[in-house]
């Protein structure tokens, strides 16, 4: 290992051991190796100069009667408060308690003084991370300690890169948003006041039927033990069989989720290439006739229910003009165009309203007017400058809406006959099917937080500000 490498190392230990969380996962990563290191920094002294210092003050205090001070104060204190409170304790008791206050008086203030003279001197009280970065400074050190400390250096030379520690912390992020939303669910299903048992076997069932019912899927237990359960087979992908039907939850999910994924999909395609446009032509001749008629269009779409806009658009292109099949066909391409159409309908009202909004703000900013005055020709500095600070906003619209189209698409989808994730989910509530339920809203709580952090990484790209701020994070 070169000295180059070492110092490598040691910057990106020194930098990453600034938080209590690097800290942590460093510590994890290297732990074979740590476990050596730190018995060899305290066999070899650790933090020498501090102890020295420490034990000097403590020999100063003690030589100029500090101790024998606080004993006779403490003392004083001791028998005062038994004489107060009518205590019967013998002068050996109180001697030895007064001294154990006297001792610790003197740590105390012994530690103060040295890390104050410490400071003034401008030197630090040595610690183990300290300690360790000062060995990562030496290329024999590395070259000894590379294989037990292999995934640490690898966790290092990930932190080395602002951008890959950027989407790291945001995965994290995410797995933390997908517990408490499984959480979350659980525990209103928990409580539900529906019954799964009564549910599916019926009003006549015997109490012997809902007990084994019960016990069969778990219900007898506790609300700790069947959350526990439930994580559990979120964690390894086992989300068991549903109460109605006996359907494996896994395979039933992964048959109906690409189909709403599929549309929600489309239909952001749908809203991002007319929406961006309508929105640049709106905002670069605002009050115009133009302007005027596609927020007009806009707001009807914005208007317009979801299960109206299908309803008509199955009688007029499929009943009355027989362009379209009017329920949805899998492996049929053109039963896809007027569910997207009606999802992405709203979706794209807002975004060209939002485009519009936020590059009319863009465009009267004081950087705008100097890039004109410098001599940059309109288009010049719509483009170069206001389009990309104006998409920052937008996009945070299109990932919110692009969430709520994955859980909210049960109305289109049961208008168009569509066996997707939303209806799925609505037909298993009632009952309440746990396994079902959970496993559907795990699912969309992972697409949702995969798409929040793409969101992350565009505004990354799209705004210096927030580059800037991760580079020097």
């Amino acid at each position: 290992m070169s000295h180059k490498a070492a110092s490598f190392f040691g910057h990106s230990f020194r930098k990453a051991s600034g938080r209590t969380a690097y800290q942590v996962l460093l510590l994890l990563a290297g732990l074979p190796l740590h476990l050596f290191t730190y018995f060899s920094y305290i066999r070899n002294g650790r933090d020498r100069q501090y102890t020295s210092m420490l034990n000097s003050v403590q020999s100063g205090l003690a030589d100029r009667g500090q101790k024998e001070k606080w004993l006779e104060e403490y003392k004083d204190q001791l028998e005062r408060k038994q004489k107060f409170f009518r205590e019967n304790v013998s002068p050996a008791d109180i001697h030895r308690e007064a001294e154990k206050l006297a001792d610790e008086k003197l740590s105390a203030e012994s530690k103060r003084i040295s890390e104050m003279r410490l400071e003034q001197t401008g030197q630090k009280k040595e610690t183990y991370f300290s300690y360790f970065q000062s060995l990562l400074q030496k290329p024999a050190f590395l070259v000894v300690s590379f294989i037990p400390g292999f995934f640490m250096y690898v966790l290092l030379f990930l932190m080395s890169n602002p951008f890959i520690l950027y989407i790291a912390e945001r995965l994290v992020q995410s797995v933390g948003v997908i517990i408490g939303v499984a959480v979350l669910v659980f525990t209103i299903l928990y409580i539900s006041p529906f019954d799964p048992a009564t549910n599916i076997l019926g009003e006549s069932a015997t109490q012997e039927q809902i007990s084994n019912f019960n016990r069969l899927h778990g219900l007898d237990l506790s609300y700790w033990q069947q959350l526990w359960n439930a994580l559990k087979g979120i964690a390894t992908f086992d989300l068991g069989s549903s109460f109605a039907g006996n359907e494996d939850v896994a395979a039933s999910i992964s048959n109906k989720f690409p189909v709403t994924l599929t549309i929600a999909l489309f239909s952001v395609i749908m809203a991002i290439v007319i929406a961006i446009p309508v929105g640049i032509l709106s905002a670069t001749r605002p009050n115009s006739f133009l302007d005027y008629s596609f927020m007009f269009i806009a707001l009807i779409g914005l208007s317009i229910p979801n299960f109206w806009q299908g309803l008509i658009f199955i009688l007029g292109f499929s009943i009355h003009l027989n362009w379209l099949p009017a329920t949805y066909s899998p492996g049929h391409a053109l039963s896809l165009i007027m569910p997207v159409v009606v999802l992405g309908t709203a979706l794209t009202a807002s975004i060209a309203r939002m485009m519009r909004s936020s590059l009319l703000e863009i465009i009267n900013e004081d950087y705008i007017i100097t890039a004109r005055a410098k001599g940059l020709s309109y288009a010049q500095t719509l483009w170069r400058h206001a389009i990309g600070n104006a998409m920052i906003p937008v996009v945070t619209v299109i990932g919110l809406l692009f969430g709520g189209m994955l859980g909210g698409a049960a109305v289109t989808e049961k208008v168009f006959n569509i066996r997707g994730i939303g209806s799925y989910i609505v037909d298993k509530q009632f009952i309440p099917d746990i396994p079902a339920i959970m496993g559907g809203v795990v699912y969309i709580a992972i697409t949702i937080s995969l798409v929040n952090l793409l969101i992350d990484i565009l505004y990354a790209l799209l705004d210096p500000r927030i580059r800037s701020k991760i580079d020097h994070s």
